[in-house]
């Protein structure tokens, strides 16, 4: 049993202050009780929000960060799919032993930033050759290592990828992401599942990568007879060109045809949707769909703007993710959705709702809740006896914060603090991050810039 003493925890009606947490070896909260009383517990004097969580994660593009901003100048079209291009090139590269000390670096970071939990959506599955490896999860069952490693919560989505567009075989840069049919997704799947046996923090999803990369009538054969108890995600509506390629192979876009043909629910989480119409917008909020945004990645990509404030209108729900790693701060993925939202509208107050009137509150509430979701947790509170005990510690010296109220505390982080006053992170009832330096901090960075000197990417 250990216990914590948080000055200030964050909670959904707002802040409470001196509240001592007790939690099992697992990390699970066993009482939660308001007191002075701090004897013989690990004090915790920042403000600690609900660990964040990362709904969309391709771990090894962290290696190429960065990189996709240097191109040549002239007569040449430098957007998505250019910038797919140098992701295939990389994804051919990377070895297991490389792949895991990326991610093991990525994690370590994202826990230095607040996140205790990332949906990893893994799609580069097989040898360099194509060929899989003997342990059909070989590369996912690396993810899980650097998870634990970092000392992250992980939720494995190994994807389904079959196709090289609608109506095309897949190119051979695409060969170790290939699964050729369902039941070889399915036979991925299980393994993948089985090695998430492994570490007390995994678990498993279930992922499409796209329209494009799935026969549709196999996407909704899987959505129908595949795992119903486990999140489904997919890429989904992020680029015109994946709208124009759908209305001219199928009739229909990409979400209008999931709408018509999925029998979606609130375990379905399509990552970007970035180009909607109104229909399909009012129509995923209805059917109780999540939407996972990654303001910065699709910033970076040239994507386009979701149509946020029109989807909560409808009631929908989102959470967010870092995709390439471009940005790993979850405070500035909240900050850059809202910026964007605000640059169309010519208004301000994107989070809120009729009965929030808190932008902070608001977006921590929206990510937590729906981010916990696409992991497979249901849970509603931020923190309750029988949870888990995951939370992201703000310093209370920052100056602005230091003399905040309490009623403004939480908008105040939200749209001021940086990574610099993120001080300390908790997971699954462990501190893993200290004074703002990962545990493992030094080892982990040597054995990643060992890696990318082998890559020579860089």
């Amino acid at each position: 049993m250990t216990d914590f003493f948080f000055k200030h925890l964050l909670q959904k009606d707002g802040w409470k202050s001196n509240i001592r947490v007790s939690v099992d070896s697992e990390g699970i909260i066993t009482s939660m009780v308001e007191t002075t009383n701090s004897d013989n517990a690990e004090i915790i004097s920042g403000f600690a929000l609900p660990g964040f969580q990362n709904a969309h994660s391709h771990a090894f593009q962290y290696a190429m960060a960065g990189l996709a901003e240097v191109h040549a100048v002239s007569h040449t079209s430098d957007d998505f799919w250019s910038w797919r291009e140098a992701m295939y090139s990389l994804a051919l590269q990377v070895s297991p032993d490389q792949m895991e000390s990326i991610a093991t670096m990525l994690y370590s970071e994202m826990a230095r930033q607040g996140y205790t939990n990332v949906a990893e959506f893994h799609y580069v599955h097989h040898q360099k050759n194509g060929q899989p490896y003997d342990n059909l999860a070989e590369m996912g069952s690396r993810m899980i290592a650097a998870a634990q490693t970092a000392g992250i919560n992980i939720t494995l989505v190994p994807i389904f990828y079959q196709k090289g567009g609608f109506g095309q075989e897949p190119n051979d840069r695409q060969r170790r992401f290939i699964s050729k049919d369902i039941d070889t997704y399915l036979n991925l799947l299980a393994a993948s599942e089985e090695a998430c046996k492994n570490y007390t923090g995994a678990n498993i999803g279930i992922g499409i990568h796209s329209m494009r990369g799935v026969e549709p009538s196999c996407i909704a054969e899987i959505a129908k007879n595949g795992p119903q108890n486990i999140p489904f995600h997919i890429h989904v509506s992020e680029q015109l060109k994946e709208i124009e390629d759908s209305l001219k192979h199928l009739g229909k876009r990409p979400v209008e045809w999931m709408l018509d043909n999925v029998n979606m629910s609130n375990r379905f989480h399509l990552v970007h949707a970035t180009h909607l119409t109104d229909a399909e917008t009012k129509g995923i909020a209805q059917v109780g769909a999540n939407v996972v945004l990654c303001p910065t990645t699709e910033g970076n990509l040239g994507d386009g703007l979701f149509p946020l404030k029109n989807f909560q209108n409808y009631g929908g729900n989102w959470s967010i993710g870092t995709d390439s790693h471009i940005g790993i701060n979850p405070l500035e993925e909240l900050r850059v959705l809202d910026y964007g939202q605000r640059l169309i509208s010519h208004q301000r107050n994107t989070y809120t709702s009729p009965k929030q009137g808190d932008s902070g509150q608001f977006a921590i509430e929206m990510a937590t809740l729906t981010g916990r979701k696409a992991m497979g947790d249901i849970s509603t509170e931020f923190f309750a006896v029988g949870t888990t005990l995951n939370a992201a510690v703000i310093d209370e010296k920052a100056p602005l914060l230091a003399t905040t109220s309490a009623e403004k505390r939480t908008s105040t982080i939200v749209y001021t603090a940086d990574a610099t006053q993120q001080i300390a992170t908790i997971v699954k009832g462990k501190i893993v991050v200290k004074e703002g330096k990962h545990n493992l901090q030094t080892p982990i960075r040597s054995a990643f810039a060992e890696t990318l000197k082998s890559l020579s990417n860089r």
